[in-house]
């Protein structure tokens, strides 16, 4: 049980410090990105975040090859 209590100490260490960055404002470019697509029409907004969720991918697999290197 020790590495899955590790592991859930560590994920909620992490969502601590993103709640923090989010809270102060820091990530307000997150969305904002030069890939994102934004479209707005006369009755329609059309939104697709492709290199805001391009960057949240990498950053999740580069955590989670971390994770499972230490694990």
């Amino acid at each position: 049980m020790k590495p899955t209590g590790l592991m859930l100490m560590v994920a909620g260490a992490v969502l601590v410090v993103i709640g923090l960055l989010v809270y102060s404002g820091a990530l307000s470019w997150f969305g904002r990105l030069p890939g994102d697509l934004r479209w707005e029409g006369e009755h329609t907004r059309i939104y697709v975040p492709f290199a805001s969720m391009l960057l949240l991918s990498v950053l999740l697999s580069l955590m989670a090859f971390v994770l499972r290197r230490l694990l």
